[in-house]
């Protein structure tokens, strides 16, 4: 096996000499390459010896010191510099940090080319490649039937970490931890440096932002560096993928040793196997997703009939057959900027934005005394919320105080205006589709009648969907006009608002001064608007049946799309 001090040897080379770095003379070379490109850091592997001319860094002290430090990290063999091209002598600089971090810096003589150098070093080294073949083949044998028998990802990586000597972490695609082993030499616990119970990614975004996106088809591990407490941690990443598709990342916590070649061989293997786990773990949860979702929409549409099949479906889903339920459906409205975007990067933010209202409710289901249900269907995010029957029943207060928090803490949130539906709650669970349609129906009605509030109980527009879904529109304009026709062709006319003056009478009770003050009125203008309709209508306003018609001829145009609809 060739190392660094066996170069001295090689009389077709003679010349070469050590200048510094001493402590590395039985570092390993695996292969020999050239370096003249200063951002070709991710690129190098371990026990790589490495020429060079010098002139990428020739007149930059900063990088020379870069270049020593880095090959010293990634654990490469050595550095040799052919003199007399950019150097008459190596740069005193650059002798202190080989010194300092123990990398070999050798002097080649200006007579031999770098190409010929890397033929004789490489023919030097053809046997060591049996050797590291057969390792790698007796690792792959090993992780193969860590695989076979089922031990997955956890034993994967405990196995790995034993292998290198390391840390290992394995986040998922958005840096989530998925599972990590300590080691026991290690001297920066992993469980002190990360919130590990948090479901935020585990690295800061500086560090997150560093990793190239086209890191798959680099097809090996980069270096970063995580600092922790004035400490450098130097961190080996690999991407857990198939094909293009990235499943996540390998961290090496490189605290204890450094790497050599066949860590960086069984490192790329371990992360296939890995990633294979996750493409298996993605189709079961994908088949069981559909189960679940196939139960919902069932359950939602009103389609289980047995009281059996329902009992076990919701044993096997988590929900209580025996609680009363009631529905939420949030309706993720979409924004100008998005309707701009192709259909595929539109469906991958409302996807987003979704998952993220599912996983901000179950956070705020604590505050709530129900149990929470939540998943979501393209725009709509549907929350089934369960109570025990020994409790009273949910007033309608306190489940618009809930769904309320939820709109104000996902309007902080997001850009996108969101619209909740509320239903009633029914005392058994084959009655959820009704509150489910009921909770749709408040966002259709909230939507065509474009009022400002964004959270509506089922009861706030009970009129509206009793005359909207059982009296056709002809049926409903002809009453209107019957009602309160010549108002509306006076506002028309006159551009006079004395549609909308009624409707706010009504809704301040027939209070003059509150509606004076809702509609920023002086009183007597007010005064005047009211006895001007009570003439053009030939009432007073006190009869009890004729108010029941004007304040349903109000609904009725709240439901029309008249002209003016305000």
């Amino acid at each position: 096996m060739l190392k660094v001090r066996d170069l001295l040897e090689i009389q077709a080379i003679e010349g070469l000499k050590i200048i510094a770095g001493e402590q590395g003379l039985d570092n390993e070379i695996s292969i020999v390459n050239i370096i003249e490109n200063p951002d070709a850091f991710d690129w190098l592997s371990p026990n790589e010896l490495l020429l060079s001319t010098g002139y990428i860094f020739k007149d930059n002290e900063e990088l020379q010191n870069k270049i020593i430090k880095e090959l010293a990290e990634i654990n490469c063999a050595g550095l040799v510099i052919k003199m007399k091209r950019y150097f008459d002598q190596l740069p005193q600089n650059m002798i202190d940090e080989a010194n300092k971090y123990g990398l070999p810096l050798l002097e080649l003589p200006t007579g031999y080319t770098l190409s010929n150098v890397i033929s004789i070093i490489n023919e030097k080294t053809s046997g060591k490649y049996d050797l590291l073949n057969r390792q790698t083949l007796d690792m792959y044998n090993l992780f193969f039937k860590i695989t076979l028998e089922g031990g997955g990802i956890p034993s994967i990586s405990s196995t790995l970490s034993t292998i290198i000597g390391n840390p290992i972490i394995i986040v998922d695609k958005h840096w989530r931890l998925i599972h990590y082993n300590e080691h026991v030499d290690n001297t920066v616990l992993i469980r002190e440096v990360f919130d590990l119970k948090s479901n935020k990614p585990l690295f800061d975004q500086a560090f997150i932002d560093s990793i190239p996106h086209d890191l798959v088809e680099m097809k090996h591990s980069i270096k970063r560096t995580y600092d922790f407490n004035e400490q450098h941690i130097i961190c080996r990443v690999l991407p857990i993928a198939v094909s293009k598709d990235i499943y996540g990342y390998l961290i090496i916590w490189q605290t204890v040793r450094k790497l050599k070649e066949l860590d960086y061989i069984i490192s790329q293997q371990a992360s296939t196997l890995v990633a294979l786990e996750r493409v298996k773990v993605k189709e079961i949860e994908e088949a069981k997703l559909k189960i679940r979702q196939d139960f919902y929409d069932d359950l939602l549409s009103g389609k289980i009939t047995s009281q059996e099949t329902l009992q076990t479906l919701c044993d096997l889903h988590g929900l209580n057959p025996k609680y009363m339920y009631y529905c939420i459906v949030i309706n993720i409205e979409t924004n100008e900027a998005d309707e701009l975007h192709d259909m595929i990067s539109g469906k991958y933010k409302m996807d987003y934005i979704a998952q993220n209202c599912v996983e901000l409710i179950y956070e705020k289901s604590y505050s709530y005394h129900g149990e929470i249900t939540a998943f979501y269907r393209n725009n709509r995010v549907i929350i089934l919320v369960g109570q025990s029957e020994e409790k009273p029943p949910v007033l309608v207060t306190e489940a618009k105080q809930f769904a309320t928090l939820l709109h104000d803490e996902l309007t902080s949130k997001f850009d996108n205006r969101f619209l909740v539906g509320i239903g009633q709650q029914y005392r058994i669970i084959q009655l959820i589709h009704k509150s489910f349609s009921e909770a749709n129906e408040m966002i259709r009605l909230m939507q065509q009648l474009n009022e400002k509030n964004e959270v509506s109980h089922f009861e706030d527009y009970s009129v509206y969907h009793l005359l909207s879904s059982n009296v056709n529109s002809a049926e409903l304009d002809d009453f209107f006009q019957k009602c309160l026709g010549k108002i509306y062709e006076h506002d028309q006319l006159h551009n006079t608002n004395y549609i909308a003056t009624l409707e706010n009478y009504f809704y301040n009770n027939q209070n003059i001064s509150e509606t004076s003050k809702a509609m920023y009125l002086h009183r007597n203008t007010l005064i005047y608007r009211i006895e001007k309709i009570k003439e053009m209508l030939n009432t007073d306003l006190k009869n009890s049946e004729e108010l029941l018609r004007i304040q349903i001829a109000l609904k009725i145009f709240r439901i029309i799309n008249y002209t003016n609809i305000i």
